[in-house]
């Protein structure tokens, strides 16, 4: 009795812990959803507030608001396409190490944006955009760069894939179609495509009809049966003589 309370106690022991477990994964799931979801209502507000900046005012704070906008598109763009790249193409592991380290650059050049638009000395801004312009255009032809790359790659094994598809199709299609090749050539007459030749439907001169040598046809359109051939029956052939049948004779 005691071994079955211990069986009892470690189960139920087991399940809480079990259920702890699972409630733990799905508290941090939520919270990664969360979080994912604040992040982008974060970069949707900042896009707009960059896009409001970059057509509502002139001169130096427009063009670091352009600047800043261009930096984020491409390295967002680039970011979701090597990721989605990643998980069917192995080989895109050493472009997404790559584009870890251009992000630290992108990051960190768009804090430095992102400070000088609260700079209030404009002449001493106005000098500093040229090589700020320098280093975005830099980031970005680097991370366009990549993200084109791994696009015309999955573009090329895409188009391989369906060249290799459409040989194995017709591959396929003509194996259907095996009859083609076994038709003879019929002088003056072809055969309807897809139908395949009739064997042995013609009849010659010297056929006879089906059934004209049988004895004592019934007349009539009804259908005869079929009858069992008697096993005492023999062949009679012309040089056998006919002899009575014990059965049969006195």
């Amino acid at each position: 009795m005691g071994e079955f309370v211990v069986i009892l106690l470690v189960l139920f022991l087991a399940f809480v812990a079990l259920g702890a477990y699972a409630a733990v994964k799905v508290v941090r799931a939520a919270g990664r959803g969360v979080e994912r979801t604040v992040n982008q209502a974060r970069r949707t507000v900042e896009d707009t507030a960059l896009r409001a900046k970059s057509y509502g005012q002139g001169g130096a704070a427009a063009e670091l608001a352009q600047l800043r906008l261009s930096l984020r598109t491409s390295m967002r763009a680039t970011q979701e396409a090597l990721g989605a790249g990643a998980r069917e193409d192995a080989s895109l592991a050493e472009s997404l190490a790559l584009f870890e380290r251009l992000s630290a650059h992108g990051h960190e050049l768009d804090a430095e944006l992102k400070r000088l638009e609260r700079e209030p000395d404009r002449t001493a801004l106005a000098s500093q955009l040229p090589g700020l312009r320098e280093r975005t255009e830099r980031v970005t032809h680097a991370a366009d760069s990549l993200r084109w790359a791994a696009r015309d790659r999955a573009q090329r094994f895409a188009e391989d894939d369906l060249d290799l598809l459409s040989a194995q199709i017709d591959m396929e299609a003509g194996a259907l179609r095996h009859w083609a090749a076994e038709e003879p050539s019929a002088p003056g007459a072809e055969p309807h495509p897809g139908q395949a030749p009739a064997h042995g439907t013609g009849r010659g001169k010297d056929t006879p009809a089906a059934g004209s040598d049988r004895s004592g046809a019934v007349s009539g359109d009804a259908p005869q049966a079929i009858t069992a051939r008697d096993p005492r029956a023999q062949t009679a052939y012309p040089w056998e003589k006919k002899t009575p049948r014990p059965e049969t004779s006195g």
